[in-house]
């Protein structure tokens, strides 16, 4: 039997859309990056700096991932991070970080970008991730040293 045209089309959009699949839902007047944010922050774990201090004396395997996009990278981060831009993070974190079990520190600048992609990395399959809440900002306000394009190695 040899379906039409537009069966497949329907076919294949029902393989790529599953009937049922759960979306975040938009509120009227917040901006849709945000609404994704607040669904990530229901399955995820956020820690704050002081916190993020206190895990990497206690945890010496883990790796915090900054997903900031190559020119924030560039200026400053948290030393001993890797980059992997949020852009490329499901296809390049696998080659960094393989096993699934590293205790992972995700963040970003303000900790929306790192919210989104703890939840992705957890979809993966990574077992133990928690975002930096504030991100980076939130970070250097607590008075914790980052490095600078001048003092970055």
């Amino acid at each position: 039997m040899r379906m039409k045209p537009v069966m497949l089309l329907w076919a294949g959009c029902l393989l790529c859309f599953p009937l049922g699949a759960q979306t975040a839902k938009p509120d009227a007047g917040v901006p849709y990056f945000q609404t994704l944010v607040r669904d990530a922050r229901t399955r995820i774990r956020e820690i704050n700096a002081t916190q993020i201090e206190a895990l990497r004396k206690a945890t010496p395997t883990l790796v915090l991932v900054d997903v900031r996009e190559d020119s924030e990278w560039v200026r400053k981060r948290i030393p001993g991070a890797v980059h992997v831009g949020r852009g490329v993070l499901e296809m390049s974190i696998e080659s960094k970080v393989p096993a699934k079990s590293t205790p992972i520190v995700v963040y970003c600048q303000g900790g929306g970008r790192s919210a989104v992609a703890a939840d992705v990395l957890g979809k993966m399959g990574y077992t133990n991730v928690s975002s930096l809440a504030g991100g980076l900002a939130g970070y250097e306000a607590s008075g914790l040293p980052v490095d600078n394009a001048s003092t970055a190695k």
